[in-house]
């Protein structure tokens, strides 16, 4: 039997966290995942983060992956892939498979960041192929290269269906709608408003009758729902796919702790059975932990957050920490935790009808049921302004932890303020130089430089651009409204790239000048 100072159980975004804290205070650390490759989650997530600086803000996962593993290698982190742990007892010792043989391994503290799988809802015809989770589709996207499908309809308006959403739309695919059965878009606006305005129809308050097809799906059918979930008669919609994509939810992957021994909770807020633990992430059993998607689920940014927590706690626990250092060095990573709990989407708000704006403003109405602002609500918020020359429009709506476009500016036109969770506004009194750093810098997708004096009778819209190919400079095609709506020809007149927009390309259209406010996504012909 091999001993550790701590093992770890699971190698993504939490559990290399936790081992780097815990390595670096002179732990001896191994972590086992049963996967091929390390870094779980993070290595399929293509999109950039929310956050600040300290949340790694901007950065995209697999990028955050790849320097996380940089980091548990140079500190000395054990990671074992292809190892199963089947196994876990109350006197810390886990049983491992690795190939076709179990392994015994004791650790003097473990921390268990298994994270968590994906729920799946039934359906007439829900096992045939080409139902397949949000996850999955991922997977095979954007590990393997493998398109998952021609036409797609996603179940779930959550951050996760939401974002694989434009994923598969990178990928090539057909998204033909995104379905819901609560009333209202689950996850950010401002990931809402990219699918929409390419022209994906949301179709809130439904959900799937039935998955059409003999061996493999070829069709669906939905329907509108009552308040209580019940089908309407005579409100069926049929759409030819050849997938049906299911982002409805994930679910911790707790069992190593329920085996152990360990107390736990049914607790719908937190995804499910989970471990009552203290602030440290320990459980009942002490000296071991928890951190991440296992404790509750919660965005990849708070797993990293919690894994520190978990290891430089199983330090102390050891006796490679004192308490003071402990709570100066929890307190430090509990601020940044704290932050990305605020705002609309915060946990303490989960279930809670929001009226209004943390500044009083009412928040858009068509946004939570058709996943677009509308041209009559847009201009309440604070980062929609007009000025002669190019300035930047902020489309961002909703209370979100997310600030890095106030870090992007170098002349400091836009402001957010201390608080990450304020509405950004632009600073009238400085002039924009255009750059596009604003825009590329934004995580979602929702600023837009804008010209409306370009020339006489037409303006200029610069928007992100995250499609393959691109669009040639004089290049003639059709711009789209926020709602995916077709409104006017629209021409290229530039095209920006650079290192320092890591991948997000600046595409500015012509448009002619009374469109400028309603031009938002452009469409070859």
């Amino acid at each position: 039997m091999k001993r550790y100072d701590l093992i770890i159980v699971g190698a993504g975004p939490s559990g290399l966290s936790a081992g780097i804290e815990a390595a670096k205070k002179g732990l001896k650390v191994v972590v086992f995942d049963e996967n091929a490759k390390p870094g779980g989650q993070l290595f399929k997530q293509i999109h950039k983060f929310f956050g600040s600086k300290e949340h790694k803000a901007k950065i995209r996962g697999f990028r955050i992956g790849e320097e996380l593993l940089q980091e548990a290698n140079d500190a000395g982190v054990e990671v074992v892939l292809n190892a199963t742990v089947t196994g876990m007892y109350q006197d810390k010792e886990i049983i491992v498979r690795i190939s076709d043989e179990m392994h015994h391994y004791k650790g003097d503290a473990i921390i268990i960041a298994t994270g968590a799988s994906e729920n799946m809802v039934t359906f007439p015809g829900w096992t045939l192929p080409g139902v397949i989770g949000a996850g999955a589709a991922q997977t095979m996207m954007n590990l393997h290269g493998v398109k998952p499908g021609n036409k797609i309809l996603m179940l779930g308006s959550g951050n996760v269906g939401l974002v694989v959403s434009f994923q598969l739309m990178q990928c090539g695919c057909d998204v033909v709608a995104l379905v819901d059965a609560a009333p209202k878009v689950g996850g950010y606006g401002v990931h809402a408003a990219k699918v929409a305005r390419t022209g994906v129809p949301f179709y809130l308050s439904h959900t799937i009758v039935k998955a059409e097809g003999e061996d493999h799906v070829t069709g669906v059918t939905i329907a509108e729902v009552d308040e209580k979930f019940q089908f309407i008669p005579g409100t069926e919609k049929h759409f030819d796919v050849d997938t049906i994509c299911l982002a409805v939810g994930l679910s911790p992957m707790s069992q190593l702790l329920k085996m152990a021994g360990c107390v736990m909770e049914d607790n719908p807020k937190k995804g499910g059975q989970v471990p009552i633990c203290d602030e440290y992430g320990e459980t009942s059993i002490p000296g071991v932990f928890v951190a991440g998607d296992v404790s509750g689920i919660e965005e990849a940014s708070s797993a990293m957050i919690e894994g520190r927590i978990a290891g430089v706690a199983a330090a102390k626990y050891l006796g490679y920490m004192d308490e003071t250092e402990l709570k100066g060095k929890v307190t430090e990573l509990e601020h940044a935790l704290e932050s990305l709990r605020q705002g609309m989407f915060a946990p303490k708000n989960r279930g809670k009808a929001i009226e209004e704006t943390e500044e009083g403003i009412a928040i858009s109405k068509n946004l939570l049921k058709h996943g677009f602002v509308a041209d009559d609500e847009i201009e309440r918020f604070p980062g929609v302004t007009h000025k002669a020359g190019i300035h930047p429009v902020m489309e961002c709506t909703q209370n979100i932890p997310c600030n890095p476009c106030q870090d992007a500016c170098p002349k400091h036109c836009i402001k957010i303020g201390e608080k990450i969770t304020s509405l950004p506004a632009v600073d009238e009194s400085v002039d924009c130089i255009g750059c596009g750093m604003c825009v590329a810098s934004c995580s979602g997708q929702a600023i837009f430089l804008v010209d409306e004096t370009y020339e006489e009778g037409y303006a200029t819209v610069t928007l992100p651009y995250e499609f393959l190919p691109l669009p040639e400079k004089g290049e003639k095609g059709t711009a789209l409204d926020r709602s995916g709506k077709e409104v006017c020809e629209a021409e290229i007149v530039d095209i920006k790239t650079s290192k320092a927009f890591d991948k997000t390309n600046l595409l500015t259209m012509k448009v002619p000048a009374d469109m400028v406010m309603k031009a938002r996504f452009y469409k070859r012909a």
